[in-house]
């Protein structure tokens, strides 16, 4: 039996950059505490499931210390002006991920002639948030008296992503890492993240977080691309960051999905706030969350008061149970994005893509999940 050594300093480390409890661990693996005091050696199909368990590469548990991991794009996350910690094997892996799926998707654009994307790096910080918002508007067709004829603002978030990708975006919305519903993303960690470039922009926007988050981040992501800046963010209409290229980005997502010159002359000082925000929410159709935080632009909220009537609101929408079920491919649609996925799918019933990439960039390992993506992507 094959038995490896391996520094008890990695195997620590792996525990806690899993973020899994150590009860947990050690319960799967109960001479884990051996291991780290050199006591004993693990079986080489042990580590293998130590390092799946643990979510590490398992070359890193050769290396003769721990690697210093960082997100491969600027991040932009912080709380009290203090970057955050550590990121996450699922924040890594995802930010991978969708690299890898932008690498192959630039590659696409070329091989067929697609356009560069005008509006990638158009906008600078130094430009106004209002002209900005307008021309980001207009770019995307996302037409107020459009919206106002939704039925719902989920509808509207919907119209919101297939205006992006028509315009050519690439928009991944998903809430675990992959296809691997065992591991979901933490919405606390990151909201989503913008990777800029002028044929293949993509945006992924955290699915673990409720609807009404979704559609400011989306707005948010989409002000990075038009910079021309990536950046994972943890975009809130709640928060007030501190860095000038979120602040810009936040400013402008905001009047993105509701004017606040328009939001003044609907707002009604004198009605109870929890019935004027459900009533803008159904009139811009957006989510109460950022009529929220355009009452707080108008002057009418302290800055304590929003804060906690953002808090209560965003409880009360994380306690609305969520719809189970569902059309696998639609899930899967939303998670690769529907104008990736067309053309992934095209590109290799054309030969041009081998299946095994095809299978590997979509994470469906059969032909006829492909297959039948393709059909209801109306491509096969």
């Amino acid at each position: 039996m094959t038995r490896v050594t391996v520094d008890p300093e990695l195997l620590l480390w792996a525990c806690d950059r899993s973020g899994q409890s150590r009860e947990s661990l050690n319960a799967r693996f109960p001479k884990l505490r051996l291991w780290e005091r050199a006591e004993a050696q693990p079986t080489l199909k042990q580590l293998e499931q130590f390092a799946k368990a643990t979510r590490t590469p398992i070359g890193y548990l050769f290396l003769t210390e721990p690697p210093v991991e960082r997100v491969p794009i600027p991040d932009l996350r912080t709380v009290g002006n203090v970057h955050l910690g550590r990121p996450s094997p699922d924040l890594l892996e995802t930010v991978y991920i969708c690299q890898q799926r932008q690498e192959w998707y630039r590659d696409y654009a070329r091989s067929v002639g697609e356009p560069r994307r005008d509006f990638v790096r158009s906008a600078h910080l130094q430009d106004g948030v209002v002209a900005t918002a307008s021309r980001i508007r207009h770019a995307l067709g996302f037409d107020l008296d459009e919206r106002r004829q939704m039925p719902t603002w989920t509808e509207a978030l919907r119209r919101f992503i297939d205006e992006a990708e028509a315009l050519g975006v690439l928009v991944m919305v998903s809430g675990i890492v992959g296809n691997n519903t065992h591991r979901s993303l933490n919405p606390d960690e990151f909201r989503g993240f913008a990777l800029s470039d002028d044929l293949a922009p993509l945006v992924f926007v955290n699915g673990a977080d409720t609807k009404a988050a979704q559609m400011f981040t989306l707005a948010h992501e989409l002000a990075h691309i038009w910079l021309g800046q990536s950046g994972v963010s943890d975009a809130q209409a709640a928060r007030l960051p501190e860095q000038q290229v979120e602040v810009w980005c936040n400013r402008v997502a905001a009047e993105l999905l509701v004017p606040l010159d328009l939001l003044r002359a609907e707002y009604q000082r004198d009605e109870p706030l929890r019935a004027e925000m459900d009533r803008l929410a159904r009139h811009f159709k957006v989510s109460t969350l950022v009529v929220l935080r355009r009452i707080f632009d108008t002057g009418a909220l302290t800055g304590d008061d929003f804060r906690q009537a953002y808090k209560e609101e965003l409880d009360r929408l994380r306690a609305i149970p969520r719809s189970t079920g569902g059309s696998f491919y639609v899930a899967l649609a939303a998670r690769v994005g529907k104008r990736f996925a067309r053309a992934l799918v095209a590109s290799t019933l054309e030969g041009r893509t081998l299946y095994r990439d095809a299978f590997r960039l979509l994470g469906c390992p059969k032909i006829e999940t492909f297959r039948e993506l393709g059909h209801r992507l109306e491509v096969a």
